[in-house]
């Protein structure tokens, strides 16, 4: 074969395929025979319920009531690539996880569906029946099993069975070669005897694609089909599945009490870290290490990027490079959170003195944001509206900043819609809702969620903060370079709020305190 045929036959093999240009896996008979014989069978013992199974059914049947006779379509995400033909870390959709009750990162490409039957025919009498299609290991005689480094046992350890997940969960399972079948059959207007199909879209885009075609192929007009009508359905099932997750049930309380433990610990870490990160030119990164290292050893992963800002980084919202050193008169301002195995996360925030002790004006400042947070604490209480929290908070950090003169206006022009001069240095939110996602429940109505009624099982944050920045020449010099921001994570009780993240300190003597009492620890186990 001369140059030229060879670089022709070169040219044509697909771009897919040349990413295994460099494996060497051998492809005789020999050796597939080989592979596939003499693996030891698996266990036929199947697991018990899982503790969350009930509550899944619940929640279901709950979403269930709201769409008699509609097929209703929960991907939970395929892989995304990383790099190349590497992926990250598989994290199913939080709709996904919360009405299966599946968390980690054994479900890509799964989707679970739930079909509507007669009236009271369904799952725990509701108006569906739920199965959940994916995509099982291949058999350890078949050539998946060694050759497929995405989804094969030997590249990336085993995963359940259809027949284990069925028996956890008491869901219904069927393989995913069925999926297509089951998401587009007798799709169409239900006056002519077709079932409606609503989607939770953006998740998978092969999902979506399938049900657009559904839809287009069934339509009476294709040419005038009503994108935007079809895209409202879509958008109502989003909005249900995220209002579902406004109130907690017993089970996921105890999953957010379990990530706040563990974003303490992960805190505490930090803490013992500060001394070498103190010396080190990248700090921040030695924060953020110390934290993602106890996130990964007691979790699943972070809930989100992990803020770890330092001197004037600390005056930036989402300060996420982590590149900055600290210096030991500056503050730290570490926001970050745990999220465990069930996928549910925890939301902290401390600003702690990168030396142990709060300068004079460091402490002022903290004082502030400290008395905003219990005044949000104070407002929040069952019957009250979400928004009075953020009201409560943000009123009592413009009177410190009038009281410092820093306030351009009176403390009741600056807190009216018309002037609202004070959200320079505050201009965030006070609160937000917390579960699956660290801003959970956001596709929830505004009358829902902002508007919403404070409610026993509601797990939520109170956040208030003060950003002074270095550039910023409305304030006086002494002032710049001061961010502070305290967040604690809240569950509403009928007797009112309790926080969860009570066993960090919050006082500013206590924060002290508490460092100096890790160092002794630190030093003392040397």
């Amino acid at each position: 074969m001369n140059d030229a045929e060879n670089t022709s036959n070169s040219a044509s093999q697909p771009l897919e395929e040349r990413v295994n240009n460099r494996s060497q896996r051998p492809s005789s008979d020999a050796f597939k025979a080989f592979m596939a014989s003499n693996w030891a069978p698996s266990s036929p013992e199947l697991p018990g319920r899982d503790a969350v199974a009930g509550y899944a059914a619940t929640r279901r049947k709950a979403i269930s009531s709201k769409f008699k006779g509609e097929r209703l379509v929960i991907p939970a995400g395929p892989l995304k690539v990383r790099s190349n033909d590497t992926d990250y870390r598989f994290r199913p959709h939080s709709a996904f996880a919360h009405l299966t009750g599946l968390g980690l990162d054994h479900e890509p490409d799964a989707a679970l569906i739930l079909e509507p039957v007669e009236e009271g025919k369904g799952d725990d009498g509701g108006h569906h029946r739920a199965t959940l299609y994916f995509r099982p290991l291949a058999g350890r005689d078949t050539e998946q099993f060694y050759a497929d480094a995405r989804s094969g046992e030997f590249w990336i350890g085993a995963r359940p069975t259809l027949a284990e997940f069925e028996a956890r969960l008491g869901l219904p399972t069927a393989h995913i070669d069925q999926l297509e079948t089951a998401i587009t059959k007798n799709v169409g207007a239900p006056e002519i005897g077709g079932i409606s199909i609503r989607l939770v879209r953006k998740v998978d885009e092969n999902i979506d694609a399938l049900v657009d075609t559904a839809r287009y192929n069934t339509a009476r007009d294709p040419e005038n089909l009503d994108l935007g009508v079809l895209d409202a359905l879509d958008e109502k099932l989003s909005e249900a599945l995220s209002e579902l997750r406004l109130l907690k049930d017993e089970w996921e309380i105890g999953e957010m009490k379990t990530a706040v433990a563990a974003t303490v610990e992960g805190f505490e870490e930090v803490v013992k870290a500060l001394p070498r990160a103190l010396t080190h030119v990248r700090g921040e990164r030695v924060v953020e290490g110390a934290f993602f290292a106890r996130a990964r050893e007691v979790g699943n992963e972070l809930g989100y990027d992990t803020i770890a800002a330092s001197g004037n980084n600390a005056t930036v919202l989402h300060w996420t490079r982590n590149t900055g050193k600290i210096q030991a008169g500056e503050l730290l301002l570490l926001d970050a959170g745990v999220e465990v195995d069930s996928l549910y996360t925890a939301d902290i925030t401390r600003t702690l003195p990168a030396n142990g002790i709060f300068s004079e004006v460091q402490r002022k400042v903290y004082q502030a944001v400290l008395d905003a947070a219990d005044a949000g604490f104070a407002a929040a209480r069952p019957g009250a509206k979400f928004r009075d929290i953020h009201t409560a908070a943000t009123t009592v950090l413009a009177e410190r900043l009038a009281e410092w003169g820093l306030l351009p206006v009176s403390v009741e022009e600056a807190i009216s819609p018309e002037g609202q001069q004070h959200r320079r240095w505050m201009p965030h939110g006070t609160s937000h809702h917390l579960g699956l996602d660290v801003h959970d429940c956001a596709q929830a109505k505004r009358e829902l969620y902002l508007d919403g009624i404070l409610t026993e099982g509601m797990v939520f944050t109170i956040e208030p903060g003060l950003y002074f920045k270095v550039e910023d020449l409305a304030i006086p010099e002494e002032y710049r370079g001061i961010g502070v921001r305290i967040e604690d994570d809240v569950l509403m009780t009928a007797g009112g709020p309790v926080n969860l993240s009570a066993a960090l300190p919050r006082k500013p003597e206590d924060v002290e305190d508490w460092m100096a009492g890790i160092y002794r620890e630190s030093e003392d186990a040397r």
